[in-house]
């Protein structure tokens, strides 16, 4: 017989990898932009992105566990899925391509990035708006 499935074996389930839309704001904390990590630096912010390649659309699919989640249609071959992230995101923070850059993890599904020109404010409102 299997172990029983409690809250904390759940979000392990392949079946139950992301919460639905209704489900995170159902949930009151899990997936709330208030929950992601953001940090101010002198030029810009930082944020910590997990990164699902050969997806079926390029989407921001919310917040888990403190990173942005985004979904890109380009493989992870060749910076192909890295350059989409980047155009995904300058597209949701309203900012140019070159604002953007990978600072840690261009070999990663886990990377954290560099917004050039924002504070985390007006990243986190903007990221909000742009997953509406």
């Amino acid at each position: 017989m299997p172990p029983p499935i409690t809250p904390s074996t759940e979000s392990r389930l392949p079946w139950r990898r992301t919460m639905s839309r209704v489900e995170e704001e159902a949930s009151g904390g899990i997936g709330t932009w208030e929950r992601l990590a953001i940090t101010d630096r002198p030029e810009g912010v930082r944020l910590s992105v997990q990164v699902r390649p050969k997806s079926s659309r390029s989407t921001i699919l919310g917040v888990r566990e403190g990173s942005l989640e985004v979904a890109v249609t380009a493989p992870p071959a060749d910076g192909a899925a890295n350059a989409e992230v980047i155009r995904l995101l300058a597209r949701a923070l309203e900012v140019r391509n070159r604002d953007i850059e990978i600072a840690v993890g261009t070999s990663s599904r886990s990377k954290v990035i560099a917004v050039h020109g924002l504070n985390a404010m007006e990243t986190r409102a903007r990221l909000e708006r742009a997953r509406r």
